[in-house]
């Protein structure tokens, strides 16, 4: 690397990490020292929607932002004499269950990447469903921890397949890798087509269903089920371990030893180590993880089991995980598609100049519900408008949607993990809403518990990254983090009222699509 700036003691060794999510991506460097971030850059990632519940992304474009915001940070480190050769490791998180796959000759996409929130898997699921004696969603639930739905790669694979006869050839001439994005940033930064390392951690591979989350490598029962070639996956590793070493960039040598999945990365960054600790993301979606420990707790009230991290050699941990497709999504929609506001930031002074939502309930089933319950053809709806009805009801209402939805994963995950919630941790940009988390205080009846430095997906990696074997910058104990507390205000009689009027307005977007 050649660092122009000249090293800067104050800040200690530094540790990076590249987050790359469904809007934009992101390049954070960290403070050893204070686990401040010293420098970063960020870059919107532009989404496609070329059908009814189709959603794409460019793969291309999402590596060129990443090297970008690399570049660009660098420029800013050195700006502020700061040596960018203080970087001693990067960790990589990234928008898990998003699909891709590349030409291992050319270095090309065979196909545009398939985001984790596109719904047109349904078909191939019946499809599948119907060739099966069990037509059960939940039949491979036990070995992989997930329902059958479009959530999840192995479908968004298995329609490439039927559907796209490029990708049909490449696997029969061996020339293509399946990835989610973790393993096409690693492969891209390591060498690409020279000498590419073709790998993905254990969180990635679990949101496959294609990996067996007991024995955590890929499992012939599962492969068959789909009938994906395991030639074209890529090695499964640990969360926490040296991959490989960057091969452009002014990174260059640079080792890469952390992965995680966005979500999985959080629960690290809100350093949720310990069994019982959960807490909720709030972005594009909503993720709320409870960490199981050494146990898999496999959901009867539809709920997904997934792996939450294994540092190198050490046993994996594991969590409960409830997934919303929707939260953030919907005030970008209400932004861009209806239009009712400029900006998201005027939502929560619009919102407070009402004391309610005047009894309207937004259901935000856009692309069908996930956890708890699992309906790909439901559709979003608002009920309760009448003449008083304006923009600040329903805005105060989609708040309040988050909250009910975050409120039936917990319910959830209270049957199967027998806990009982006295915190909730909470991060991710919608946080940033302080009316959001006084709702999610009151809806959910718990304390809620902000922490101060909000990137924690991109802390997460770092600091896993930095704890891998070679690296050893951060032990746990080292790690402190600021929070500020939010507790409940209304009576059990009104959070209960509520919730039970947003429970009906959210049976009625059941099977909307199956409706003549």
């Amino acid at each position: 690397m050649d660092g122009k700036g000249e090293s800067n003691s104050d800040y200690g060794p530094l540790v990076a990490s590249i987050d790359e999510g469904t809007t934009s991506t992101r390049f954070m460097v960290f403070s050893s020292k204070t686990e401040q971030i010293v420098a970063s850059h960020q870059i919107r990632i532009h989404k496609e929607y070329p059908k009814p519940g189709w959603v794409e992304q460019d793969a291309t474009k999402i590596i060129e932002a990443v090297i970008s915001s690399i570049e660009e940070t660098v420029k800013i480190l050195q700006s502020k004499n700061i040596n960018p050769a203080d970087i001693v490791t990067v960790g990589i998180t990234n928008q898990r269950e998003t699909t891709l796959l590349w030409d291992k000759i050319t270095g090309q996409p065979l196909t545009k990447a398939i985001v984790w929130m596109d719904n047109r898997t349904v078909k191939t699921i019946e499809n599948l469903l119907n060739t099966k004696p069990d037509k059960c969603q939940d039949q491979l639930r036990e070995k992989c921890g997930l329902p059958i739905s479009p959530f999840f790669s192995a479908l968004k694979y298995r329609w490439l397949i039927d559907n796209v006869p490029e990708v049909k050839k490449a696997i029969q001439e061996n020339r293509c890798l399946f990835g989610t994005i973790d393993s096409w940033l690693i492969w891209n930064l390591t060498g690409g087509v020279n000498g590419g390392i073709h790998i993905t951690d254990v969180t990635n591979a679990s949101r496959t269903m294609l990996m067996n989350i007991s024995t955590l490598e890929w499992d012939e029962d599962l492969l068959k089920f789909f009938d994906i070639d395991k030639k074209t996956l890529p090695r499964i590793c640990s969360s926490s371990e040296i991959y490989g070493y960057f091969k452009c960039t002014s990174l260059k040598n640079i080792p890469i030893s952390g992965c995680l999945g966005d979500q999985q990365a959080a629960l690290i960054g809100q350093l949720c180590l310990e069994e019982g600790q959960a807490k909720c993301t709030y972005g594009t979606g909503c993720f709320l993880l409870h960490n199981t420990g050494p146990k898999k707790i496999l959901s009867q009230n539809g709920l997904l089991t997934t792996v939450a991290f294994k540092f190198g050699k050490n046993p994996a941990s594991y969590a409960l995980e409830g997934s919303i497709a929707i939260a953030g999504a919907t005030f970008s929609w209400l932004r861009d598609r209806i239009n009712i506001i400029d900006d998201v930031k005027e939502i929560e002074k619009l919102a407070e100049e009402v004391s309610s939502t005047n009894d309207v309930y937004f259901v935000p089933a856009f692309q069908g519900l996930y956890a708890p319950y699992w309906d790909p053809n439901a559709r979003g709806l608002i009920c309760g408008l009448t003449m008083d009805t304006d923009r600040r009801h329903i805005l105060r209402a989609a708040l309040e949607a988050v909250g009910y939805q975050t409120r039936a994963l917990m319910e959830a995950m209270s049957k199967d993990a027998k806990i009982e919630f006295k915190e909730l941790k909470v991060d991710g940009g919608m946080v940033n809403n302080t009316l959001l988390i006084k709702l999610l205080a009151d809806i959910c009846n718990v304390e809620v518990v902000k922490q101060t430095m909000q990137e924690s997906t991109a802390f997460g990696a770092a600091v896993a990254a930095a704890m891998a074997d070679g690296i050893n910058v951060w032990t746990v104990s080292d790690l402190k983090i600021e929070r500020e507390n939010f507790f409940p205000s209304i009576s059990e009689a009104e959070r209960n009222s509520k919730y039970s009027k947003w429970k009906k307005a959210v049976e009625r977007s059941f099977g909307w699509s199956n409706q003549s």
